[in-house]
């Protein structure tokens, strides 16, 4: 994948979305906003941030997705420098969503379910501190939630002889947004799709606190049997009332 970008990288390696107005291709929203009354953000590291913000964007209630960088010390990383290992910043997804449509509970079930979160510090054939498991959240309303949605589906990891939980979770302030062209990526005609994610086909279910507000049937949209399902899928959100 990298040398695939560095190609990619030679003209679009000055453009970056935090310079630029840039409406989210699919949802043709601020990818910038900040969260507005009734409405909450959190990021996401899942290992190659392209597929993780498509799983994000496709979701009932999501107001806005972006990717970038946070984590680590350096500020205003590249995708290079990212790459390098040197930053210590993870690829990741900020989510903005609506608090009256969908709830964080309904996020984390895609976040744990959507890759392997017993990975450490890789996913798939992506391998890098850059691809790490994160959850990194700014409101600590949502603290208990996430940590309580860990511990529930650490159990259901158990269950089925897989390994142990490896997120880094963590409060933040800082999030970088990575270059343009990186920005829902996977929706950009002739793209590469790619996604290393490797899902444990485990499904979290209830856990303490948990307030699901998603129908059941959204679930049936991703089929985590199926190799790279979010590929296979198309970009569009999915709308609940079909």
């Amino acid at each position: 994948m990298f040398e695939f970008l560095k190609k990619l990288m030679t003209n679009n390696e000055s453009v970056s979305a935090k310079e630029t107005n840039f409406l989210h291709r699919i949802l043709n929203t601020d990818i910038k906003q900040e969260p507005k009354s009734q409405e909450d953000e959190i990021i996401f590291g899942c290992g190659c941030f392209w597929g993780a913000e498509k799983c994000f964007w496709k979701l009932p209630g999501v107001i806005t997705t972006s990717v970038g960088y946070a984590g680590g010390e350096k500020n205003n990383p590249t995708y290079y420098e990212v790459c390098s290992g040197i930053t210590g910043h993870a690829e990741v997804v900020r989510v903005v969503w609506n608090v009256n449509e969908i709830d964080i509970s309904d996020l984390l079930k895609m976040f744990w379910e959507c890759h392997n979160p017993t990975q450490k510090n890789r996913q798939g054939n992506d391998m890098g501190t850059q691809y790490r498991s994160t959850i990194y959240y700014k409101n600590d309303i949502n603290k208990d939630k996430i940590y309580s949605s860990k511990e529930a589906f650490q159990k259901e990891l158990y269950k089925n002889n897989l390994g142990i939980i490896e997120t880094e979770i963590k409060k933040i302030d800082t999030y970088y947004y990575a270059e343009e062209y990186h920005q829902q990526y996977l929706a950009v005609e002739g793209s590469r799709q790619y996604c290393s994610a490797s899902p444990t086909k485990v499904k979290l279910g209830s856990f303490n606190n948990c307030n699901y507000k998603l129908p059941t049937k959204t679930w049936d949209n991703f089929n985590w049997d199926i190799d790279k399902c979010v590929l296979r899928s198309n970009n569009n959100p999915i709308d609940i009332n079909n």
